[in-house]
């Protein structure tokens, strides 16, 4: 069954029974994606807006920032409002044309602070990455199958300068069964104080299967060293949603 969201964009998508579909980032979705992620992901907030105070500190003059997985720009347009300085490039991809379609349009009207964001409809795993002080996966990499996850990290790695910052947030699983299911049981808690029912939580818990694949902080970590950054380690994290920084040396 068909879904519509409202006018005011409060994310209704799972609020009706459905039949059984993989989730997409979709036209649906892209009109209600902000009140989604805000409700979805503890910390979220609070993530944005550190990522804009890390770029303040990392960014530097004449550099590129890459926003993988950009969705509708909100690490991006962080970062733009924290910058001192205007010698730099952020170069925001999506594979969804209808993030990008919106995006597009933020950028526009967002007058000369979208100057310096450049919107690309691309798949991040064939997009360029050269002359980035900041790289940044956003609840992005999680959508990328595992076996391409390695690859991505290794062309990050050679197209960043040396000293510069990456930010990975995902959503992780627990080596430990008991601690896992734990933390998945007080995440659901938290989207019901959020205002999503029981329905909306199991349905599109069922659509993001094997659609978001999870893995553990030290995979990630072990992911990132092969891949020749150093100096990683958690700085944010609530439940099983966590974000990383690692730096190129």
């Amino acid at each position: 069954m068909k879904t519509e969201s409202n006018s005011k964009g409060t994310d209704r998508v799972f609020a009706t029974e459905r039949l059984p579909t993989a989730f997409a980032f979709d036209e649906q979705v892209a009109s209600v994606f902000e009140d989604m992620i805000n409700r979805s992901v503890p910390g979220y907030s609070t993530i944005i807006s550190m990522i804009g105070v890390l770029a303040e500190r990392y960014c530097t003059a004449g550099s590129r920032i890459y926003d993988l997985g950009a969705s509708l720009g909100g690490a991006s347009f962080a970062v733009a409002h924290q910058l001192p300085h205007k010698d730099y490039r952020i170069i925001a991809i999506d594979n969804s044309e209808a993030m990008t379609a919106r995006l597009a349009k933020k950028i526009t009207a967002s007058g000369e602070l979208g100057t310096h964001i450049e919107c690309r409809h691309e798949d991040l795993r064939l997009s360029e990455i050269e002359d980035a002080s900041m790289v940044i996966l956003n609840f992005t990499l999680q959508f990328i199958e595992p076996a391409a996850r390695e690859a991505l990290m290794r062309k990050i790695y050679e197209g960043m300068r040396p000293g510069g910052l990456l930010v990975i947030s995902e959503k992780i699983r627990f080596p430990d069964p008991q601690l896992n299911e734990l933390f998945i049981d007080l995440y659901h808690r938290f989207k019901e104080t959020q205002g999503y029912s029981k329905l909306e939580i199991s349905q599109k818990r069922a659509a993001l299967e094997n659609v978001l694949i999870p893995e553990t902080l030290a995979a990630h970590r072990e992911r990132l060293a092969l891949a020749g950054f150093h100096s990683i380690d958690t700085w944010f994290q609530c439940f099983n949603f966590a974000s990383m920084v690692a730096f190129k040396e």
